[in-house]
């Protein structure tokens, strides 16, 4: 259970006291009238002893009376209803009485913590923003240095207490019987003793003649205490002491008193404030005045003495409802009353707590006790005690020794019941029955004269003058006779009041019979139907089970007792029981929610709606973020139904708003329900409100998926024109994507500015979102569009309609032309907004959500911040079956939060957020705007095939741009050509159709050699290829404003088949410098699917042919040798795009050393056409050329035998174009390949370097096997589409870099090798020597001989024959070359393939030379072959091996011969 405000005892105490009655005649009320009070209202407040009386038991012995309190009472002659229910009267004033007692709002929250719960019990919480429910945990961080206040429930004690007082009289029991009654007459009565005559006879009247039932008395020879009041402020003190003292001589000392009272005057100290202890007890008067008026016609011919009033001194205890006139002020809890307790007119003036003092009189009353002073408070106070103490308490004290004589002398017992007790106990026990065995005797009656009657008086008595264990012998021994006599009515109240006196025992001699309480309860319900007396009985063990610790049992206890019958009781009990499983030693948390929930409900349907929303608040804290959605959903609808029926619509749109913002699980139906509800809800809140429109939680809006574009949108493609794709909101962003084109700009703007970035350069985002960079405040252009894409998302089930959705915008002029940095601009004039005054939408239709919105906003304000930061709207849904529609406006805020900081310590240690600038753009001048068309622009391509198409570039802005380029990922794509290189063109696509896209010259057979009249010598510079970055040739190099211009652009085909996608990044820069921003881009991406067309396999091998006078060569090309290239080209197209065949047209060579001499072509073809899957092998003779000092110029060699009799200028735009940038991007990627290797060791640059030294020989002996000669193959392809023959020309790129190894275009994906992670350096890598394969190709050997000698064998046996070995030193170092002519060692393994070659010949002569060959020395040495007999013979046995010089024997390698040398031996 709740914290009470008093303990245990004293709430026992409290329950029962001593009834005293009050009998006034009509002056003395007059004379308490003065102070708008009866007598019994005027001494309530000092009814409570504040010092310690006694009395003597039976035995003589003293018992201590602490702390007692009297209930003086108006004596009331009504008839009470039966003991068993209550009345609707007075079911409806315990209901007022709950409804007037609510927790204070704005006090201190009471934190209770339960296991992992920190639980508010305070009424703040209904105040609180959305979500209404969350205070609690912020309460809790306020309270975090305070201690835990323990829950108090004041409107249930005030329930208990009320409910306690207003039980009327039983005859089973005589706690609530009246003791004694007070006789006041006023002094001024002409003869004071004849009016206490008349009262004294009135009360006899009243107690013995049976014409009334109530009130009931305790014992017949009531106590009469005569009491003269006396008005100091008219009436004659001397006279009222003489009337005193005779009283004194007729009722003798101890049973009169004079009191005076009224020494106020209205004229004398208006000034001094008097306290006023009545208003505690008496300013609920007006609230129940109605409730009187009714029930004037329930009660007619009322005596004019029945009034009662319960006057309870301590000034936090009880709660009491009084009335106001003595005709009209019966017992507390019998009046009717027509209007509504669960009226919100009645909630307003009903929030205070009277138990508590936090609420003042009601407005219109006027206050108690004016012509009282304090020496009049301290008079009544002393009036109370001696009262009590000289008449009351012997009183008792002596019926206490007449009674139990009275039962000593019956019963044949001893003197003493009090020494008789353990006999009583001994012996004899009579055996208790179950409550089913005992049959109902609720009807039985003992007369007032029967020994257990006296019995149980005497054991009231005791209790009420705390003597307990008295009392408890009194109660246990009437308990037994009663169960005898099988009075079940009669022994449930004994076993009752036997519990009670067991605990309040001082020293707790026994244990506390939690047994007879549960007896007690079930008789009273079950048997004797009297739930109020049940209901008691439970209120008073809960108390004591709470006390004691035993909450679980309490709860149980609480459970039991709610019923269909009350449900204000039932709610009450049940949020009980609910608080006694949150304080058990391991709290239940969650049957405390469980258990609130309950409770909320039985307060909903007793009228007490604020209880009803408390208890549900209070279970929500449990409830939430658990999981539970249906239980959320339900509880906070119907807080949500409640706050709207108090009157608090904005707590009620807070909890509605939780049902539809989260993910629900309720089904559709009950989703639309939901929404009407919460939609006509927040209707009423914004009639009501004139604070601008209320935010609207539905539909819920992604802020932080909030993208922002700025431009205006590119139009679309007209006829054949394409449109460069920029960047649109319909592109998701990927961050890969934007790091390229970052990069892409970094590259055109380092161009742009000398290869330098600047300092303050930041990339362009024309769309900024939740990935992107928003640290900083955005760029716009005035005039210009910003298009706002917000993201709508539906929670429900059901459809959201919206419409009239306008976005909310606010600008503020700022100078920046003090400042470097935007975020240090000053505001130099007013916001212009929109949000008072909304002006047309700029979105006015219906749209079913989810859905993406797009707003677009125009500024025409200049040097100005722009501020997006909300969203207005309309919500419409159908309200009923009468399809009529609910339209709701409202607004939400774009609030974005931006990324978490992590810059410094604190940023690390705290939570912080940097801003997020992407709805804060800065409005800049205006700029130029470029639009870019593409014309005839392929999505298809053939491997290498050459296309031309024609780009547009237009001006749509007023400004006019210049330093137009362009930058792509693909640099080898396209090409606009140099303005040397580039060949007369059509200005435009139509005129274009049927033009090569290569510059030819016609050849005429016969005609100068190819060899002289194709060959040309060009550079890299020539084709603008310094760079990644072209500079597009614009006329002028200024586009003025609404001008265009067109420009061809020939693109190739990537080597590689498949899909590739090709970014373009164009740049240019306004012609009028120093503005904000500094350049505009323009992006376009284009998707090319190229198909296979020609696989080229070429390869060089040193030619072995021996030199002679025969043939054309200069000596120096003697020296420097020839190579043999051999090119396999095949037709891997498998007729895909219609093509059918491959011609090859033409090739050409480039290199720096060598170029392509001669054809050999023995087949004397004159044209290679390939169909699928054909091959073609062309061989030819390539010569090294003069080097050309001091330039790296490329010779371009053209090889034209065609039957067209045109040869193409490979020199030119488009073929060198391409060929340049091929061999550029395939540098790159050699370069970054070899980045690691080179930076562990160091290359040499140059010739004179490698033969100058050896320093590093694998640079050395690398040279020797460079070859460094590109080969250019052009082709043409006729594919038929759509009944019609196309030509499509092509080239392809084949590098040969090293002799004796095959190159191919495309290349082949070589696989990438694992590379293991290294976590730690290792030491530097030692000097890499040259490898076996270069070792071994140092030495070129030649063997000239006769191919036929005859030889007389049969004169001469012996045939000699002479040979020529010709050593050729192909590196540029001096080697140690070592010749053996021994025969090497047969295998043990016969080879078949020498059958037909004998090798049964010798060398003559020296058999071994050690020789050493300078620089690409070529030396003969002269050898002799000796012969047996005729053959053929292999001479081709010489092993040679060599080694660079100053190397050790280690590095000697066997050089690699040529192929078998057969010499045929005949005999002559």
């Amino acid at each position: 259970m709740a914290q009470c405000v008093q303990s245990v005892q004293e709430f026992i105490q409290d329950s029962f006291v001593p009834m005293v009655a009050v009998l006034c005649s009509e002056d003395a009320e007059k004379v308490t009238r003065k102070n708008n009070l009866n007598f019994a209202e005027l001494v309530r407040p000092f009814c409570r002893l504040t010092s310690e009386g006694h009395i003597r038991d039976p035995n003589n012995m003293v018992q201590p009376v602490k702390n007692l309190r009297i209930s003086v009472n108006n004596v009331v002659t009504r008839p009470t209803p039966g003991s068993g229910t209550l009345s609707p009267a007075q079911r409806r004033l315990l209901s007022e009485v709950v409804l007037s007692c609510q927790p204070p709002e704005g006090g201190v929250a009471n934190v209770v913590t339960a296991g992992n719960y920190d639980l508010n019990f305070n009424d703040r919480s209904l105040k609180a923003s959305a979500p209404w429910y969350s205070a609690w945990r912020e309460t809790l961080l306020e309270l975090s240095t305070s201690k835990l206040y323990t829950v108090t429930t004041p409107w249930f004690e005030a329930y208990r207490e009320n409910f306690l007082q207003s039980m009327p009289a039983s005859d089973h029991e005589f706690l609530n019987h009246y003791l004694a009654c007070l006789l006041v007459v006023s002094s001024s009565e002409a003869v004071p003793v004849e009016q206490f005559l008349k009262l004294s006879q009135e009360q006899h009247r009243i107690q013995h003649s049976g014409e009334y039932t109530n009130p009931k008395w305790f014992i017949p020879n009531t106590l009469k205490y005569y009491v003269l009041l006396h008005d100091m402020s008219e009436g004659d003190e001397q006279r009222a002491d003489a009337v005193y003292e005779d009283m004194k001589q007729r009722y003798g000392a101890q049973g009169c008193y004079l009191l005076k009272v009224n020494s106020r005057t209205f004229s004398a100290g208006a000034d001094e404030q008097i306290p006023d202890p009545w208003s505690q007890y008496l300013h609920r008067n007006n609230m129940h005045t109605q409730v009187r008026n009714t029930a004037i016609s329930l009660y007619l011919s009322l005596p004019s003495l029945n009034e009662v009033a319960v006057i309870d001194i301590h000034s936090t205890s009880t709660v009491q409802i009084h009335g106001v006139s003595n005709s009209l002020d019966g017992h507390p809890l019998q009046l009717d009353a027509a209007s509504d307790s669960g009226s919100l007119d009645a909630l307003d003036a009903m929030t205070s707590d009277p138990k508590r003092g936090t609420g003042g009189p009601v407005a219109g009353v006027v206050s108690h006790g004016a012509c009282l002073t304090l020496s009049d408070h301290d008079r009544i106070r002393q009036f109370i005690q001696e009262f009590t103490f000289r008449g009351l308490l012997p009183h008792i004290e002596k019926n206490i020794r007449q009674l139990n004589d009275q039962l000593v002398s019956r019963k044949g017992l001893s003197r003493s019941l009090f020494s008789a007790t353990k006999k009583w106990f001994g012996g004899g026990k009579v055996p208790e029955k179950s409550i089913s065995e005992l049959k109902s005797t609720s009807g039985l009656l003992y007369p007032p004269e029967a020994p257990e009657l006296q019995i149980r008086k005497m054991a009231d008595l005791c209790f009420l003058v705390q003597h307990y264990e008295l009392a408890y012998s009194c109660y246990h021994t009437a308990k037994k006779d009663f169960l005898s006599d099988q009075a079940m009515l009669y022994a449930a109240g004994a076993l009752e009041m036997a519990a009670v006196s067991a605990f309040l025992q001082t020293g707790a001699p026994r244990p506390y019979p939690a047994h007879y309480m549960d007896t007690a309860i079930q008789t009273y319900r079950d048997v004797c139907k009297n739930m109020v007396l049940a209901e008691r009985c439970a209120l008073l063990s809960a108390e004591i089970l709470k006390s004691q610790g035993k909450y679980s049992d309490a709860a149980t206890l609480l459970i039991k007792m709610t019923s269909e019958d009350s449900d204000l009781r039932s709610a009450l009990l049940l949020e009980q029981a609910g608080h006694c499983f949150i304080n058990m030693r391991n709290p239940m948390v969650r049957k405390f929610a469980f258990h609130m929930i309950l409770a909320g409900h039985r307060f909903s349907k007793a009228g007490q709606k604020r209880h009803a929303l408390r208890c549900y608040c209070q279970a929500m804290q449990v409830y939430k973020g658990k999981g539970w959605s249906l239980a959320e959903d339900h509880i906070n609808f119907t807080i949500g139904r409640q706050s709207f029926t108090l009157r608090q619509p904005e707590n009620a749109v807070s909890a509605f708003r939780h049902i539809l913002t989260n993910d629900s699980q309720q089904t559709a139906t009950q989703q639309g329900a939901f929404l009407r509800e919460y939609l006509y809800v927040y209707k009423s809140v914004m009639e009501g409100s004139e604070a601008g429109l209320p935010q609207l939680p539905l539909p819920c809006i992604n802020s932080s998926a909030t993208r922002v574009y700025f431009g205006h949108e590119r139009r679309l493609a007209e006829g054949e024109k394409q449109a460069a794709t920029h960047v649109s909101l319909d592109q998701e962003y990927d961050q890969d994507l934007a790091a390229m084109w970052c990069h892409l700009e970094e590259q055109v703007v380092a161009a742009a500015n000398r290869g330098v970035v600047p300092v303050n350069f930041q990339p362009t985002q024309c769309c900024l979102n939740s990935q992107t960079d928003n640290l900083r405040f955005p760029l716009a252009v005035v005039e210009e569009p910003i298009i706002v894409e917000v993201t709508f998302r539906n929670p429900l089930k059901v459809p959201l309609v919206l419409s009239d959705l306008s976005l909310l915008w606010k600008f503020t002029a700022k100078d920046f032309s003090k400042a470097q940095d935007v975020l240090t601009g000053e505001a130099t004039g007013e916001a212009i907004t929109n949000e008072k005054e909304v002006l047309a939408p700029t979105v006015r239709t219906g749209l079913m959500l989810p859905y993406q919105l797009i707003i677009t906003l125009v500024i025409s304000h200049v040097s100005s911040v722009c501020n997006c930061f909300g969203l207005f709207w309309s919500l419409c849904i159908i309200k009923d079956i009468t399809l009529d529609l609910l339209v709701v406006r409202g607004r939400q805020d774009l609030e974005i939060r931006g990324p978490r900081l992590n810059h410094t310590k604190e940023d690390k240690t705290l939570v912080r957020h940097g801003p997020d600038r992407r709805l804060d753009p800065i409005i800049t001048p205006a700029m130029p705007l470029m639009e870019v068309f593409f014309l005839q622009f392929p999505t298809a391509l053939l491997c290498g095939e050459i296309r031309k198409a024609y780009v547009e570039f237009c001006n749509v802005s007023s400004v006019a741009l210049c330093g137009l380029r362009v930058a792509s990922t693909h640099p080898d794509f396209f090409t606009f050509g140099g303005q040397a290189t580039t060949p007369l063109t059509p200005v435009s696509p139509t005129s274009a159709e049927n033009c090569s896209a290569y510059k030819t010259l016609v050849t005429h057979h016969g005609g100068q050699s190819s060899s002289t009249a194709a060959v040309k010598l060009v550079s890299a510079e020539d084709f603008g290829q310094t760079s990644g970055v072209v500079e597009i040739p614009v006329e002028g190099g200024t586009l003025r404003p609404g001008e265009s211009t067109q420009l061809p652009l020939w693109l190739r085909g990537p080597d590689q088949e498949g899909v590739h996608e090709i970014n373009f990044l164009f740049y240019y820069e306004s012609t009028e410098k120093g503005g904000k921003i500094s350049h505009r881009v323009l992006r376009h991406t284009v998707f090319i699917c190229a198909s296979r067309s020609l696989s080229v396999r070429a390869s060089a091998y040193r030619s072995s042919i021996p030199l002679d006078q025969s043939q054309s060569q200069t000596r120096e090309e003697e020296t420097s040798g020839s190579m043999l290239v051999f090119i396999d080209v095949e037709n891997i197209n498998t007729s895909e795009a219609g093509v059918r065949e491959f011609h090859i047209v033409q090739v050409s060579s480039s290199s720096k050393h060598w170029w392509l001499h001669k054809c050999i072509n023995p087949a004397k073809e004159k044209d290679y056409k390939l169909t699928s899957r054909e091959r073609a092998k062309l061989c030819f003779r390539a010569t090294r050329c003069k080097p050309h000092q001091g330039t790296f110029m490329h010779k371009m060699q053209t090889k034209s035998d065609h039957l067209d009799q045109t040869c193409i200028i490979s020199s030119t735009t488009p073929c060198g174009d391409f060929f340049f940038r091929c061999c550029q991007t395939s540098e790159s990627r050699r370069a970054g390949a070899a980045s690691a290797e080179s930076s562990s060791h160091g290359r040499t640059q140059g010739l004179g370097a490698a033969a100058g030294g050896t320093t590093d020989l694998a640079s050395v002996f690398k040279k020797c096997n460079e070859l460094d000669l590109n080969i250019i193959i052009l082709w043409k392809a006729y594919v038929v589409e759509d009944n019609k023959q196309l030509i499509l020309e092509g080239q392809l790129h084949v590098a040969l870099q090293t002799i004796g190894k095959e190159a191919c275009s495309p290349t082949q994906k070589e696989a990438q090798e694992m590379v293991l992670l290294k976590f730690k350096s290792e030491l530097p890598p030692p000097v890499i020597q040259p490898s076996i394969e270069q070792l071994s190709h140092l030495i070129k050997t030649n063997l000239t001989y006769p191919e036929t000698y005859s030889h007389p064998f049969v004169q001469e046996s012996l045939c000699v024959v002479p040979v020529t070995l010709t050593l050729s030193n192909c590196s540029l170092a001096q080697v140690d070359v070592v010749i053996d002519l021994r025969h090497k060692t047969s295998p043990p393994s016969f080879n078949p393939e020498s059958l037909e070659v004998h090798s049964s010949f010798t060398w003559l002569g020296q058999t071994q030379y050690k020789l050493q060959l300078k620089a690409q020395e070529v030396l003969c040495l002269a050898l002799r072959a000796c012969f047996l007999q005729t053959g053929v013979y292999n001479l081709n046995t010489p092993r040679v091996f060599a080694k660079p010089a100053n190397q050790g024997v280690m590095c000697e390698t066997s050089q690699q011969t040529a192929s078998p040398a057969l010499i045929i031996i005949n005999n002559a």
